[in-house]
């Protein structure tokens, strides 16, 4: 892929769709793969990170029939896989391998995770623990619990399991393991994370057991076959919604996006800087899903911090660009998590935002952003990291002169088509015939 030459462009006057949400994607597989039949899933995100878990479930030996791009029809066999016969490669995801480690746990075989560069840097011992105190034997062949992973599987015993970070992966995983464990098993946060599993699971008539911060779920149980429509990602329209919210003149309408309120933090934010939202849930079965009206205004700073930061996590970068359009400071805080993401989201964000002109104090866990200041364009990097691509394309959007992005390759990994929707939104946007956005290769 060509890195992307973005210009400076006048307002948003669009209606869209988003792709699926990735999130969503992952689990809708993977619960279809342990149903007790046929499930048909439409509006599934054709990203290289969901589609790392199809390849997964395959070499598990799940039948998935593609007869559009976007449905599938997974074939469940009642949580019964065939070992496989290579490893299991799991790209960029970390989705897929965290829950694909609580999956494999409790089966009667070996298997092998292994990721990209990117993914082998990533922590994994916040799934082995809990797991292995489950029973499962897991071995982490890189440095500091980092994969390749090793998993023997074995039977397992439930746990209640009292997790030190708000972590959605880390819960699915436990709650998956504890399907094939007997009795309860239990996971206990320290805020509320994401509850798609949560959802999802019932939805496939399992029926976790929810008291305040606590999941629980008992052993034994089979999801029942079922259809299923994935929304789309808010975190892709995040990229959109902060786009019109920044630019006075703009309005913008999101259709078909999920609206569960475990993901849509990044409306809360906007509302408090001055955005003018509104959201109507349309559809409300495993995942609430609606549109978000959102109208353009000058925008003013806040603070990103606590029980707020694992429900906005990946939508800090856009929103770390949304600091630098407002007027006034942004902080973001307790949001650690950002360093061991694909790259290093804090340093990533701090750097590009600086050769753009902005003014931004890099924190341990977060920084501070003076906003207000005018951007100009630069060359910036990615970094390999999807979200630091896309964010800085939209900060290219209100920028004097010509913004580069290098290394776009990785924007595949979740929003395949981003660059061919911006194109669009500003050719329905009647923006003038200069293009916002070119390609030019390596």
């Amino acid at each position: 892929m060509a890195d992307w030459k973005i210009r400076r462009a006048p307002a948003i006057k669009s209606e869209i769709t988003v792709p699926g949400d990735k999130s969503i994607s992952h689990r809708a597989v993977m619960l279809a793969a342990m149903s007790n039949g046929p499930c048909v899933i439409r509006g599934f995100l054709t990203s290289e990170d969901c589609l790392c878990t199809v390849s997964a479930m395959r070499a598990l030996g799940i039948e998935i029939e593609t007869p559009e791009p976007t449905t599938l029809i997974v074939h469940g066999r009642k949580g019964q896989f065939t070992a496989p016969t290579r490893d299991i490669d799991c790209g960029n995801s970390g989705t897929t391998m965290r829950l694909m480690a609580g999956l494999l746990a409790g089966q009667p075989f070996r298997s092998r995770l292994v990721g990209d560069a990117s993914l082998s840097k990533r922590p994994m011992r916040r799934v082995i623990e809990p797991l292995t105190q489950m029973g499962a034997r897991i071995t982490a062949e890189g440095k500091d619990g980092r994969p390749p992973l090793l998993i023997e599987g074995s039977k397992l015993n439930p746990i209640q399991y009292v997790s030190p970070v708000a972590s959605a992966q880390v819960k699915s995983a436990v709650l998956l393991a504890g399907m094939f464990a007997q009795g309860k098993t239990s996971v206990t946060e320290p805020s509320q994370s994401r509850d798609h599993t949560e959802r999802m699971l019932e939805y496939f008539l399992v029926r976790p057991q929810i008291n305040e911060l606590t999941v629980s779920i008992h052993g034994g149980q089979i999801p029942e076959s079922r259809e299923f429509d994935v929304p789309g990602d808010i975190s892709s329209a995040a990229f959109w919604l902060v786009a019109a919210a920044a630019h006075p003149r703009s309005r913008l309408l999101v259709k078909n996006v999920g609206l569960n309120q475990t993901r849509s933090g990044i409306i809360k934010v906007l509302l408090r800087m001055g955005a003018h939202v509104k959201e109507v849930v349309e559809v409300d079965q495993a995942e609430p899903m609606g549109s978000i009206d959102i109208t353009g205004t000058r925008m003013k700073g806040t603070r990103i911090e606590g029980s707020e930061i694992p429900n906005v996590i990946d939508e800090l970068p856009i929103l770390a660009v949304a600091g630098a359009l407002a007027q006034g400071k942004t902080i973001i805080a307790d949001a650690r998590e950002l360093r061991v993401k694909e790259t290093d989201r804090i340093a990533a964000i701090a750097t590009n935002l600086r050769a753009m002109g902005a003014q931004v104090l890099e924190t341990e866990d977060g920084m501070e952003i003076t906003g207000g200041l005018p951007l100009h364009g630069a060359r910036v990097d990615s970094f390999g990291d999807h979200r630091i691509a896309m964010a800085f394309a939209i900060a290219g959007l209100f920028a004097e002169g010509e913004t580069t992005i290098t290394n776009t390759e990785c924007v595949s990994t979740s929003y395949p088509d981003f660059d061919k929707q911006l194109e669009l939104v500003m050719k329905e946007s009647r923006q003038p015939q200069t293009p916002v956005i070119s390609h030019v290769p390596h």
